[in-house]
């Protein structure tokens, strides 16, 4: 199968080796190994047998072998951690890269890779990833005050339906349909079966996780109170789980990456209104949240009750997986903002080292209106310089720039 590139590679073409150390964190097949092991001498699966008792009679004096390393899985075996850490503290030759899908279980020893080991964090595909979309304007250009651009998108309503049903995982969107189905429901199943058990749950009632999971995808896109969720996760039951039961699942999944919330935007200088500090509600794929619902294509555009509200949800998590893919080329976070009183919300704020921000509001429509850019006109207004460009990402056919300087950009021409 054809690599696909990924911004991420961009990336590690600037840094590494130039940084020794590397983790490149992310949910189970998003594509780590395969990125990290093309740029690595030697590679050392951890979750395998043998390259652990090869580790445990070697040493670290087994890595510093090779003039680069893949540490695969490095959880599984998490000493290797401590002994990254000191061979930066030593100047080791040996750059290594490490890549896992969950954080030790609990109890396991090992010590921040502050200063020495640089995290960053690997997702699903985005459109222009996956070769689905053309891309076009770029947060680079963005925050470099782009100005001119128009484009024509290729793609209409039915195919960023089909995208957020197709996945952004590497093993899984290039198969047709049913086999795609089936794959996924086998990724929710290991979660599940396998992944918590891994990182040291004990689950009495698998019924119970599947639906706290389910609650948490048809809150995707929204900031729902941690009772609103208890109370769709455990419809009809008298017997409710603890609430620290459920925090307890929260905090597994979140280990594994399979919740991955975009936090609240807390701005610095000029004063800002009382902002809201809940995160943002996502899983880590539209298309594992679609089939945790049980929405397919046909179903996401066919006028199912409740489907037009989840189908706009679903939209904006996979543009803001788009924006997340594009934010490493510039050193960027994304958050979300909204006023504590409601009166003020910017689905995305980007922003760079330099403390510049992007604004970035998602529409399933294909025209935007004057009510459409308003709160990102508030934005710009409050905080003055620091507002590089504002962006309202949409379904439609073009590209452009309105009077009043906010982009109009459809999500098949981002990135």
């Amino acid at each position: 199968m054809k690599y696909l590139r990924r911004r991420l590679d961009d990336y590690l073409d600037e840094v590494f080796p130039a940084l020794p150390a590397i983790a490149i964190d992310g949910a189970r097949g998003v594509g780590k190994t395969e990125t990290a092991r093309r740029r690595v001498a030697a590679v050392f699966r951890l979750d395998e047998a043998e390259s652990a008792r090869l580790l445990a009679a070697g040493g670290r004096s087994v890595l510093e072998s090779e003039p680069s390393v893949l540490l695969d899985e490095w959880q599984k075996y998490p000493v290797v951690w401590d002994w990254t850490r000191r061979m930066v503290d030593d100047h080791a030759p040996t750059a290594i890269l490490l890549t896992g899908s969950a954080t030790p279980r609990v109890g396991a020893a090992s010590h921040s890779g502050a200063g020495r080991i640089v995290s960053v964090l690997m997702r699903p595909m985005s459109l222009t990833e996956r070769g689905a979309a053309p891309g076009g304007l770029r947060l680079t250009d963005l925050f470099a005050g782009a100005s001119g651009y128009t484009a024509e998108s290729p793609l209409g309503l039915t195919d960023y339906v089909e995208e957020i049903t197709a996945s952004g995982l590497p093993g899984i969107r290039g198969l047709p349909p049913r086999l795609r189905r089936i794959q996924l429901d086998s990724y929710i199943t290991r979660i599940v079966d396998r992944d918590l058990e891994e990182q040291g749950a004990l689950l009495r009632r698998a019924q119970t996780l599947r639906n706290w999971m389910r609650a948490y995808a048809a809150a995707s896109s929204t900031t729902a109170s941690y009772t609103a969720i208890l109370n769709a996760a455990t419809a009809g039951l008298t017997d409710k789980p603890a609430r620290s039961t459920t925090e307890n699942y929260r905090d597994l999944l979140s280990q594994i990456r399979v919740l991955d919330p975009v936090p609240a935007w807390t701005a610095a200088l000029p004063p800002m209104p009382r902002l809201k500090v809940t995160p943002k509600h996502q899983l880590v794929d539209p298309a594992i949240a679609a089939r945790l619902l049980g929405l397919n294509a046909r179903g996401l555009l066919g006028g199912i009750p409740g489907a037009g509200e989840s189908l706009g949800q679903l939209f904006e998590s996979l543009a803001t997986l788009c924006v997340r893919a594009d934010a490493i080329s510039v050193d960027a976070t994304v958050g979300h903002l909204r006023t504590r009183n409601g009166d003020h919300e910017v689905d995305l704020v980007v922003e760079d080292p330099e403390a510049r921000v992007v604004g970035i509001e998602v529409k399933l429509a294909r025209e935007v209106e004057d009510r459409d850019v308003r709160h990102l006109c508030w934005l710009r207004d409050r905080i003055g310089e620091r507002f590089a460009a504002g962006v309202v990402l949409t379904t439609g056919p073009y590209a452009y720039q309105r009077p009043d300087g906010i982009w109009v950009v459809p999500l098949a021409l981002f990135g």
